[in-house]
């Protein structure tokens, strides 16, 4: 595997496909949406191969036009480097510091005693 095979696999729960979805990305980073999202792009799909992988060329379909995909980071399950030569995930913006705000429950509204 050489330095230009080196890249992310990303996995995320998809609401489009209603499921997990793997996807290979060159490049993970800060999204322009703002904190609470990640920005995916340089898709990766194993090509020039004989036997063809109909879950590979389904996503290769969907993400064809896709220059950049911006997932909401409480969808993402993981994120691996993969190939020689890691340099690790960096982010511009701290997202250590994050707070997740549930919207109120079943229970959550009954009056105070």
């Amino acid at each position: 595997m050489t330095d230009a095979e080196r890249c992310f696999v990303v996995t995320f729960r998809d609401p489009a496909e209603g499921g997990i979805t793997t996807l290979r990305a060159r490049h993970v980073g800060d999204s322009e949406l703002g904190l609470g999202f990640v920005a995916v792009s340089g898709f990766v799909f194993d090509g020039g191969r004989v036997i063809v992988d109909p879950k590979q060329d389904t996503l290769r379909r969907r993400f064809e036009a896709v220059q950049k995909l911006h997932l909401n980071i409480h969808a993402i399950l993981s994120v691996e480097e993969v190939g020689p030569g890691h340099e690790g995930l960096r982010f511009q913006n701290d997202r250590s510091n994050l707070v997740l705000l549930h919207p109120p429950g079943p229970g959550d509204d009954a009056p105070a005693r």
